[in-house]
């Protein structure tokens, strides 16, 4: 093969020396063959390719390594051999050849896939408050202490390319509705377009072309907030490219090196002040003579105005065990013990868990993630204890139960007496009619006397009590005075007169 050095030289002594084509050869040590090839291409260069590769060895086996070639890039990624371990496997199986022949096989494989999976796409513009683009990512943290995975809701404005990021432990409709108005609520509003992958949270149904059936609940949240949603075709991530990118921007400036917070709270707070300071310091990609941030604040005004927070909850029906006790999402949660017996309907919001019963609210609770949690509220299980005061002393749901303020202290002078439980009972009993904050200001003011029973406190709530509100009678029109009446004794004594003289 001819090395580009030999070209110039031969053409330098036949264009600049005119040197005949039998001396060039003689000098350089090529055939006459080579000078006339060089000369009239005019090339400068010269590869040499053969059309046709003998692999005298790998011919009978190249079609159980294109098998185990196209098997290995269906794994995830870091579960794929590396091409040593194909070509071992391959020897296993009785292959006698080299590994340059299997590399350079896999090699030429490869490109002939690349150059097939290659597409090409047209860039898209937006205007401001066309739309934005909603996504989710999955990433590794230490949380509280553990390795966790946590679902991170990407939602970016197409315009201005402004972003927020917001991580949960679930990706589920009630996560979806959460993210939304958060975005917003940050955002000041929203746009009249959201573009969406077909997640099975917000598409039921998928039809041929961009035909979809959204679920009843999305395009309730998508009403509220006046957005008209549209998804995606299948794998084509680059009808929503943008917020594909940004996936690896986050994962790449954000989640590396692995985050260690205590709790989600802590961990979106600070995600959000990074997606703040990431637009204030970086250019926008098309624009460069200005920030995302200024883009931004350039695009709030076209923004549809946010509408409010919307009721995103996720409903399930279920039923009231005899413990007071509901299940829900492998943990469980007290209820009021007048709800046993009856179904009720959760609510499941992303922090929250609301358990109603013919529309009534019958238990509200701080969401729980684990597994084969139970979580007590002490007030429901009260009424209860009117039939049953000796589960104050044992009973789950009052263990490490934490009285406020002068109640707590109450129960602590209560705890030696024979009939403590009992009288316990009573006073927790009073605060379901009178309230939290009157009881505990008639247990002040008989500690202050110096007595601490039941009785007295009792005593004391009802002397503050208000009298009840006089109820007024009606009179009719007939009976109603038209005159005012006057003092006047004289009219006594001229009735006196009056019986006297009858009689």
């Amino acid at each position: 093969m001819l090395i580009v050095e030999t070209v110039g030289r031969i053409r330098r002594e036949f264009l600049v020396k005119g040197k005949a084509i039998k001396e060039i050869a003689r000098d350089l040590g090529v055939s006459r063959n080579t000078v006339r090839k060089v000369l009239r291409s005019g090339a400068t260069a010269f590869e040499y390719e053969r059309t046709v590769q003998p692999r005298p060895r790998l011919g009978q086996w190249i079609g159980e390594l294109d098998r185990m070639l196209l098997a290995n890039e269906a794994k995830a990624a870091r579960e794929r051999l590396t091409l040593i371990r194909v070509y071992e496997e391959l020897r296993a199986l009785g292959y006698a050849g080299s590994y340059d022949a299997v590399r350079r096989y896999a090699r030429r494989w490869r490109e002939g896939r690349v150059s097939r999976s290659v597409d090409a796409y047209v860039p898209l513009s937006f205007a401001p408050g066309e739309a934005y683009q909603f996504d989710w990512s999955h990433e590794i943290v230490v949380l509280n202490g553990a390795t966790t995975t946590v679902k991170v809701a990407h939602v970016r404005l197409c315009h201005s390319r402004m972003f927020f990021v917001r991580a949960y432990p679930r990706e589920t409709q009630e996560m979806v509705f959460d993210a939304h108005d958060r975005a917003f609520a940050f955002f000041r509003g929203t746009c009249t377009r959201g573009i969406y992958d077909n997640m099975r949270t917000a598409v039921d149904t998928v039809f041929l072309g961009k035909e979809r059936v959204f679920n009843r609940r999305f395009a309730q949240m998508c009403a509220h907030y006046l957005v008209e949603p549209v998804a995606c075709t299948p794998a084509a991530g680059w009808e929503k490219g943008q917020v594909e990118n940004q996936v690896g921007l986050v994962r790449e400036r954000f989640f590396t090196p692995r985050l260690r917070f205590k709790t989600y709270a802590e961990m979106n707070a600070w995600l959000l002040d990074r997606c703040v300071s990431h637009a204030r310091a970086h250019r926008h990609p098309e624009l460069g003579d200005r920030t995302v941030w200024e883009m931004f604040e350039a695009e709030r005004p076209h923004l549809v105005a946010y509408a409010g927070p919307f009721d995103g909850f996720h409903s399930n029906p279920a039923s009231v065990s005899r413990t007071c006790l509901v299940r829900f999402d492998n943990n469980k949660y007290s209820v009021q013990a007048r709800a046993v017996g009856r179904p009720v309907e959760v609510h499941a919001y992303a922090e929250r868990i609301l358990i109603r019963q013919d529309g009534a609210l019958v238990a509200d609770h701080p969401r729980q993630f684990g597994r084969g949690g139970t979580v007590y509220d002490p007030w429901h299980y009260v009424p209860v204890l009117a039939r049953k005061p000796g589960a104050l002393r044992n009973g789950a749901p009052f263990k490490d139960w934490a009285l406020p303020g002068s109640l707590g202290r109450i129960r602590a002078r209560l705890a030696g007496s024979a009939d403590g439980d009992r009288q316990m009972v009573d006073i927790l009993a009073a605060v379901l009619t009178d309230g939290l904050a009157a009881v505990e200001v008639a247990c002040a003011e008989a500690l202050h006397n110096g007595v601490h029973s039941s009785d007295v406190v009792l005593n004391i709530l009802s002397r503050r009590r208000e009298p009840p509100n006089p109820v007024s009678i009606l009179t009719p029109a007939a009976l109603t005075l038209r005159h005012a009446p006057v003092a006047d004794c004289g009219r006594y004594d001229s009735l006196r007169r009056t019986v006297n003289g009858a009689s």
